[in-house]
């Protein structure tokens, strides 16, 4: 609730002004709010939230099981508690084209600064599986434009993802993604390049911004910050490192507490409660409902 002093149409427009300045802008994936609070804590630029991510919350493969409601109420449960841009993968759109015009209106109204939109065809696999299928270039233009012409804030960012790099090879990726570029998408996401001179390529061929994926066991080696600006990249997302952090960890403390019989041992690898209650801001909260009901109640008036 006293998370965040900008409404969804300025971090938008602050999205769009750091889109113009030329750095490459990380947005680490958040798998919750709490996740999504840290990270700007931790002063990154925006925030991700991974439909795979999402997806295995909800222990399911990322295969297009999970909802446009579910996608769109965790959407909205993040960026509600951050200042920064939040960014949402929303699959294939969740139908044909006038279906993705309803989920562009939907994440807009859900306070989302933007989404990316893949060419795969349903049900979706992860982009970095093999025996993906993509949808002829047409009908992903059609998605485009729907999403484009549905948004009713300009400033917000249509992202077309193609997948075509692992099924049609490089070039005709590249051909698509012109396509798409000509259909009005703001930004580009060429998912599971194989090496730097592929990333190369697709900057050399496209106008507008471009998306990096660093997705840990992947098709693409980790490239680090200062190799994505000198490819000319303008986002990298880091979309399900956070999850697997707290995952692992969690498995390593309940080992614990089975062989152990208590948690002493992990301590050491806790976040402990006092960073916990000011990551919530506990104290701040306090002092609003203070200054709330901080009154004194005088005689019950006659009558």
């Amino acid at each position: 609730m006293l998370f965040t002093k900008k409404n969804p149409a300025e971090k938008r427009a602050d999205f769009r002004a750091k889109l113009k300045s030329g750095a490459l802008l990380q947005f680490p994936g958040a798998f919750n709010p709490l996740c999504a609070q840290m990270i700007e804590r931790k002063g990154f630029d925006g925030v991700y939230i991974s439909g795979a991510v999402m997806s295995a919350d909800l222990c399911l493969p990322d295969i297009g099981l999970a909802t446009l409601t579910e996608f769109a109420e965790r959407g909205h449960q993040i960026a509600r508690v951050t200042d920064l841009p939040a960014v949402i993968d929303v699959d294939t759109g969740f139908g044909e084209p006038m279906m993705a015009a309803r989920t562009i209106r939907t994440m807009e109204e859900m306070g989302l600064s933007g989404c990316h939109i893949e060419d795969q065809v349903m049900p979706k696999r992860c982009g970095h599986l093999d025996g993906k299928e993509v949808v002829e270039t047409g009908v992903m233009v059609q998605r485009v434009k729907a999403a484009v012409d549905a948004r009713r804030d300009a400033n917000f960012v249509v992202i077309a993802r193609s997948d075509a790099r692992a099924v049609e090879g490089l070039d005709k990726a590249v051909d698509r993604m012109k396509a798409y570029v000509d259909a009005g998408a703001d930004m580009i996401f060429p998912e599971a390049m194989q090496n730097e001179k592929e990333f190369e390529a697709v900057r050399k061929a496209i106008s507008v911004p471009l998306l990096a994926n660093m997705t840990e066991f992947g098709k693409s080696r980790l490239l680090n910050k200062k190799e994505l600006e000198n490819l000319g990249f303008n986002i990298v997302i880091y979309p399900v490192t956070t999850l697997r952090l707290a995952m692992y960890g969690a498995g390593k403390g309940l080992d614990a507490i089975l062989r152990d019989g208590d948690q002493n041992g992990v301590l050491d690898i806790m976040q402990h409660r006092r960073d916990l209650y000011d990551l919530l801001r506990y104290e701040d909260y306090n002092q609003f409902d203070q200054s709330i009901f901080n009154f004194e109640v005088g005689d019950t008036p006659k009558g």
